[in-house]
């Protein structure tokens, strides 16, 4: 059985520090992965103070520590960051400010891991294909424009007499014979 829980958690002076590790406890055997969407800055923060929020988490052979987000009342006051986790522990820090900062995401668990991974891929197929369909679109649109621009040079064309630009069509003859093309150049 897979699940999806709701993840948040408030960072400020009074509780700079919080640490996700599922795997610590026994309630959560399965596969973990968090995804933290957004960061926010509550309305009860200080103008004109910088607010960053870092993370400490494992790249390949060690521990990385970086900011995330710097938030501050008047200029950013809430981040996009859609940042994934897939392993524990991952600790998130007020570096800097007195917040409050609220981090939103999503605590995967189990199979359920698997089927988002798969649920992005699909959402990057359908983005890819509308932007196809986009091009697609502005082909079929711009082909619309060129038959229209046709039409009237086949018009002039045809007040001319013969088109321009094409071959000479074959016409009969009076005993019922179509003559070359050559010929009807030559008269």
């Amino acid at each position: 059985m897979s699940d999806e829980y709701f993840y948040g958690v408030t960072l400020s002076s009074s509780h700079q520090s919080e640490t996700w590790d599922p795997e610590a406890k026994a309630e959560y055997p399965r596969s973990n992965k968090l995804l933290i969407r957004q960061a926010l800055l509550g309305p009860d923060a200080k103008p004109d103070e910088l607010n960053v929020v870092q993370v400490e988490t494992m790249c390949l052979q060690d521990s990385i520590k970086i900011p995330v987000a710097i938030l501050k009342v008047g200029e950013t006051r809430q981040a996009r960051l859609d940042i994934e986790f897939p392993d524990a522990p991952v600790t998130f820090t007020l570096i800097q400010g007195s917040g409050p900062v609220h981090l939103i995401g999503q605590h995967l668990l189990g199979a359920l891991v698997e089927e988002f991974e798969d649920m992005e891929e699909m959402e990057e197929e359908m983005l890819d294909e509308e932007e196809g369909d986009d091009s697609q679109f502005k082909e079929d649109e711009n082909k619309r424009k060129g038959a229209g621009k046709r039409k009237t040079n086949e018009d002039e064309d045809d007040d001319e007499g013969e088109p321009k630009g094409k071959k000479s069509k074959m016409s009969n003859n009076a005993k019922g014979k179509a003559t070359s093309p050559k010929k009807n150049a030559k008269k």
